[in-house]
């Protein structure tokens, strides 16, 4: 069964496949192009680049996208990638899941990474198995920590370098007791 693209306000989110990132990391952007896609100012960035790796990694481990990988962001007005987002895989046997999100540089302080980073809470709360999202974000990156905090995440630590978030499914909590 494949997984439908999530549409918000101003973003689709689509499913990274295989042979698109695969195709991404050779710098081929052919299959993007045929999709309808752009490019955003700067991206694939650094970080982008950086993660590509992990999410073919996540990719291998399925015959086809199930959700809980990563998704590009696509601004809705041009069809422009802005950045990704996603989740480390399915939940694990607490119902847990990890998500993450990066914006290009240019579009940041918008209000699309909190877009698409709900949209993907509420699209992981709506499937019964996930019953609490964790996020990490750096020290020192406080739009990350805003989005986290306006999200209702709940801080739960932080080491040398990271502070680590919680958010449980409420609809979960209020059956559970």
């Amino acid at each position: 069964m494949s997984v439908e693209n999530i549409t918000t306000e101003r973003l689709y989110l689509i499913p990274f496949t295989r042979k698109l990132i695969i195709s991404i990391i050779d710098g081929d952007y052919e299959d993007l192009i045929n999709m309808g896609l752009n490019k955003g100012e700067g991206w694939p960035d650094e970080d982008a680049i950086e993660t590509f790796p992990k999410i073919l990694r996540n990719l291998e481990l399925v015959k086809e996208p199930t959700g809980f990988e990563s998704w590009i962001i696509v601004k809705k007005d041009r069809m422009t990638i802005i950045g990704d987002a996603g989740f480390k895989g399915r939940p694990n046997s607490a119902g847990e899941v990890d998500i993450g999100y990066a914006i290009i540089e240019h579009e940041r302080k918008k209000g699309y990474g909190i877009e698409a980073a709900q949209s993907l809470v509420d699209w992981a709360f709506s499937n019964p198995e996930v019953k609490t999202i964790t996020a990490k974000s750096l020290l020192n990156n406080i739009g990350s920590a805003r989005i986290l905090a306006k999200m209702k995440f709940k801080e739960i630590c932080r080491d040398e370098e990271m502070i680590h978030w919680l958010l449980q499914n409420e609809i979960m909590d209020a059956t559970s007791w």
